[in-house]
């Protein structure tokens, strides 16, 4: 037995393979969650941030830090770092961030622009997530990870309920006999 429940309705990410991207969300919150990410260059990954991977700049201080944002809970901080010990090339910061399969492409595309090496896929994952990695000049990698369509009676459905994950249309009562 688990005490999980459905809770789709307070994400800030849309599902369907029609889903359409919410636009940056630009209020101010108490953040749950972020990221802070060292760079040696602040100007470069804030463009490559921007550019590349579709956030705004949500607000600055110059050469102090960069909030960055795309959705709700989609929070980076880039702080500069003059430091020898800071990391210049692989890093071992990773971001995952939700995004639909429209997002994929684009932001794949608009990646390699900027740095033509720095992605990596589109592939499939066993989870039904559709996902690129790229990798920004400060060394963080960043996975961007779309749903993909969604068959409770599938393998991969029954595989998630096995373990009391249930589609968010479906009652977990009406899988009381995986409980056993």
């Amino acid at each position: 037995m688990t005490d999980h429940f459905n809770a789709f309705e307070m994400s800030p990410v849309p599902d369907g393979p029609d889903a359409v991207a919410p636009d940056p969300f630009l209020g101010i919150y108490a953040m749950p969650m972020f990221v802070k990410i060292p760079t040696r260059n602040l100007r470069a990954s804030t463009d490559f941030w921007v550019r590349g991977l579709g956030f705004v700049d949500l607000f600055s201080v110059p050469g102090q830090i960069v909030h960055l944002r795309r959705w709700a809970f989609q929070d980076v901080l880039l702080v500069p770092v003059e430091d020898e010990a800071a990391p210049s090339g692989a890093s071992t910061v990773q971001v995952f961030a939700s995004c639909v399969l429209g997002q994929l492409e684009s932001v794949a595309d608009a990646c390699r622009e900027l740095s033509p090496d720095s992605v990596t896929g589109p592939y499939d994952t066993a989870w039904r997530t559709r996902d690129i990695a790229v990798v920004t000049p400060e060394g963080a990698h960043v996975t961007f990870t779309a749903a993909t369509p969604f068959t409770p009676d599938s393998d991969v459905g029954r595989d998630f309920a096995s373990v009391g994950i249930f589609a968010p249309e479906t009652a977990k009562e009406e899988h009381n006999d995986i409980d056993g």
